[in-house]
C-alpha cells in the first residue's frame, strides 16, 4: 500500500515524500487505519519497522496546532526521544507542528518554557515525572498517550514511573503501546489502562535475503584482533559494536581509536551533550564505528547502518534480534558479525534455541595480533577517564574449535 492511498492532507503527504516515505511497512499499513480510528492499539513489532510513522502520522493529522499540549510520547532512553522528535518534525515539516523533547541529564529551566506552547511531548519516564511532580507539566487534557519499546522500558526498571505517570492523564485519551514482545507487564498495563486495545503483529523473524549472520569462534585473546581486522577488512560505512558492560565498551571503543579507526563509545557514563556529540558524529559519518551496551543503543536509528558486531554475546534470541535488526532495514542490506570466545558459548546457546536465526559459522581468517592496552592510554575525543577492566561470561558449550 502506498501512502498517497491513505488520502493525507497534502502538506502530510508531501513531506512524507520528501523523506522518501512511499510504501507503507507491514506495522504501518496495520496500524495507521485502527489509530485513525480513534482505537486503542498495541503494535508488537521491532526498531527499525516504521512505528514511529505509525502513531506520529495519524497522531499528527488530529492535532489541532497551538491549541495546548494534546500529545505525550514515552520512550525508555534520551537517544530515542531524540529519534521521535526529529521524525516527527520530518513529518510536519509543512504543519508546523511544536515538538518539544525532555529528559533527564539537561537542565529543567528551558524545557519549562518550551513545555508551555508544546504540542506534543516526547520524554522519558523519570524527567517527566519529575516534572508533573512540580506542577511544571499537566497532562489532563491529552488526546492520544504513547510508550514506544514498552518492553525494554520496563526491562530497565520504569514499570512505577509508566503506571505513575499515567494516574496524571484523562481516562478519554486514546493509548497506544509499542513493543518488540508482549510482556505480563505489557498485558498488565493494558489491562488497566487501555480500551479494548487492538493488537497486530508483524513478523519478528529476520529476513535472509538482506541480513547475513554469521559467527566466528575465536580465542579470547585475539577477539579484539579479529575485530580490528574484520573492520579493517569489511570497511563498514557504519558499523556498531555491542558490549555487555560500560567498563568492556570504553575499553574497546578507546583502543579501536588507537588502531586507527574512528570510534568512540556510547554508555550511561557520559553527560547529555557528549552523547548527543557523539550521535550527531555518527550520523553524520565523522565517527564510523559506535561502540555501544545495549541500554545507550535503545532509539539508535540511523541511515546506512550496514555492520552490526557482537563483541559480547546477548543473553536471549530477543535481544539478539533486536540488536540486529538495526541494520538491513526496509530493504537495504545488512550484515550481523558475532564473535565469541569461550565465555560466550552458553549465551550463544540460549540465542540459537530461536530456530528461525540461520547463523552461519566462518572459519578464522589470517590476522595480526594487535595489541589490548588496558590503561596509560591517550584518551579518544569523548572518552570517560575510568581504569579499565576486562569482564566476560563463561559457561558450558557444544561448539568446536
Amino acid at each position: 500500500m502506498k501512502y498517497v492511498e491513505l488520502n493525507l492532507e497534502a502538506p502530510f503527504l508531501r513531506a512524507l515524500q520528501e523523506i522518501g516515505f512511499e510504501e507503507l511497512t507491514p506495522i504501518q499499513e496495520k496500524s495507521i487505519p485502527i489509530l485513525r480510528e480513534g482505537k486503542d492499539l498495541i503494535g508488537q513489532s521491532e526498531t527499525g519497522s516504521g512505528k514511529t510513522a505509525a502513531f506520529g502520522v495519524p497522531i499528527l493529522e488530529k492535532i489541532q496546532f497551538n491549541k495546548g499540549l494534546q500529545a505525550m510520547i514515552l520512550a525508555p532512553t534520551r537517544e530515542l526521544a531524540d529519534q521521535i522528535t526529529k521524525n516527527l518534525n520530518q513529518f510536519s515539516k509543512y504543519k508546523h507542528c511544536r515538538i518539544v523533547t525532555i529528559y533527564g541529564g539537561v537542565s529543567m529551566n528551558p524545557q519549562i518554557q518550551n513545555i508551555r506552547t508544546a504540542d506534543v511531548i516526547v520524554g522519558t519516564p523519570g524527567r517527566v515525572l519529575d516534572h508533573l511532580r512540580r506542577g511544571t507539566l499537566s497532562l489532563f487534557q491529552i488526546k492520544f498517550f504513547v510508550l514506544d519499546e514498552a518492553d525494554k522500558m520496563f526491562d530497565m526498571g520504569f514499570v512505577r514511573d509508566v503506571h505513575s505517570i499515567l494516574g496524571f492523564t484523562p481516562k478519554s485519551k486514546q493509548t497506544i503501546i509499542f513493543s518488540a514482545t508482549i510482556s505480563e507487564d505489557v498485558q498488565r498495563l493494558a489491562s488497566r489502562n487501555m480500551h479494548d486495545p487492538v493488537v497486530v503483529k508483524t513478523s519478528t523473524h529476520v529476513s535472509a535475503s538482506f541480513l547475513k549472520q554469521v559467527y566466528y569462534d575465536v580465542r579470547r585473546n585475539e577477539k579484539f584482533s579479529l575485530l580490528v581486522h574484520i573492520i579493517k577488512e569489511e570497511n563498514p560505512e557504519l558499523a556498531l559494536v555491542f558490549c555487555g558492560t560500560r567498563t568492556e565498551t570504553h575499553s574497546v571503543a578507546k583502543n579501536l581509536y588507537r588502531q586507527g579507526i574512528r570510534a568512540a563509545a556510547l554508555h550511561g557514563g557520559l553527560s547529555q551533550n557528549a552523547r548527543s556529540g557523539i550521535m550527531n558524529d555518527f550520523k553524520d559519518g565523522k565517527i564510523k564505528v559506535l561502540v555501544a551496551s545495549d541500554v545507550a543503543a535503545r532509539g539508535i536509528d540511523v541511515k546506512h547502518l550496514t555492520h552490526i558486531f557482537n563483541y559480547s554475546i546477548p543473553k536471549t534470541s530477543k535481544e539478539y534480534v533486536h540488536r540486529i535488526g538495526r541494520t538491513a532495514r526496509i530493504g537495504h542490506a545488512g550484515i550481523a558479525i558475532s564473535l565469541l570466545d569461550e565465555r560466550d558459548y552458553e549465551n550463544f546457546n540460549n540465542v540459537l534455541r530461536d530456530r528461525s536465526l540461520k547463523i552461519e559459522k566462518v572459519v578464522l581468517p589470517e590476522f595480526n595480533k594487535v595489541e589490548f592496552a588496558q590503561q596509560h592510554m591517550e584518551r579518544p575525543r569523548y572518552m570517560p577517564q575510568r581504569r579499565d577492566q576486562h569482564r566476560g561470561h563463561s559457561g558450558p558449550s557444544r561448539f568446536r574449535r
